[in-house]
């Protein structure tokens, strides 16, 4: 090797990540995560008289495509340059067209493995931006615009930031045995919580004094047995079907295309920063 060749091989960082996180776009993510916490968990975090009906918060679910706007515009102004604001459009395209090929069939969503795979290459910032535009993408491609996308655009912003956040110095075969353990959590988690978001609506509001269902949200009821009836919904409605299919989709793709585009991802970060560094310079 050169010494030309050495010094351009060194001044590449060995961490491949070419978007960070500041302390401001930091805040506002923790906002905004806290925001949404709250909003797919409020019927846990009410205590409501009996004989009180409560109605969901839509207010707060009219802030949040707000919040989100204002996290996405601090998180990428200044921290990517043309060629990762290339690479996020490309990658949210082919996320949007791959989700509408297989969403509604068995579970089968072919958009979070290569949210995963660009969560890990460019790091945390970059995976909840990714999810959350791939999401918007798709939903325009689908037409699934409603009250739902904003959650559906903040939890796939959590799994992507998620996997920025997997140990970095794994690699090999045990790197891609971790991103499909992750791939198969995060698909459980991802339904649970967007089983949160929707139960109270799904199967109505129910009120202490009246008959309920085994898997209706009882306001007022202790948050045991309100979590018992919640994992009942999520094992009769999702758990079973749509998220298990979502964690074997998960799994078949990072286990056998990972190694191939975790390369090629890899490769087109190298160049960004590179590009980016002589620029500065």
């Amino acid at each position: 090797m050169s010494a030309d060749e050495a010094t351009a091989t060194a001044a590449v960082p060995r961490r491949d990540n070419s978007m960070r996180i500041g302390p401001r776009s930091a805040l506002m993510l923790l906002l905004v995560s806290v925001v949404g916490v709250m909003m797919l968990g409020w019927p846990l975090l009410l205590e409501v008289p009996d004989g009180v009906r409560v109605d969901p918060p839509f207010l707060f679910l009219a802030l949040m495509p707000l919040l989100l706007l204002m996290v996405l515009a601090e998180m990428t102004e200044g921290g990517m340059d043309a060629r990762v604001l290339a690479i996020l459009g490309l990658l949210s395209a082919i996320n949007g067209v791959m989700r509408g090929l297989g969403a509604g069939v068995a579970g089968i969503e072919l958009i979070f493995f290569l949210l995963i795979l660009g969560g890990r290459v460019f790091g945390p910032a970059f995976g909840f931006v990714l999810g959350c535009t791939s999401l918007f993408v798709s939903a325009l491609f689908t037409a699934g615009v409603g009250p739902w996308l904003p959650f559906q655009m903040l939890v796939s912003g959590w799994v992507g930031m998620g996997a920025g956040l997997l140990p970095r110095r794994v690699g090999g075969r045990a790197e891609i045995a971790m991103l499909v353990v992750y791939g198969i959590l995060a698909a459980y988690l991802y339904g649970l919580a967007m089983n949160m978001w929707g139960w109270p609506l799904a199967l109505g509001i129910e009120v202490p004094g009246y008959e309920a269902t085994e898997l209706s949200y009882v306001t007022g009821a202790p948050l045991m047995e309100n979590l018992h009836r919640f994992g009942l919904y999520s094992l009769v409605t999702s758990t079973g079907s749509w998220d298990t299919g979502r964690a074997i989709t998960n799994a078949l793709a990072i286990g056998f295309l990972g190694p191939a585009v975790l390369t090629t991802l890899r490769r087109a970060a190298r160049r960004a920063v590179v590009v980016r560094s002589r620029t500065a310079s």
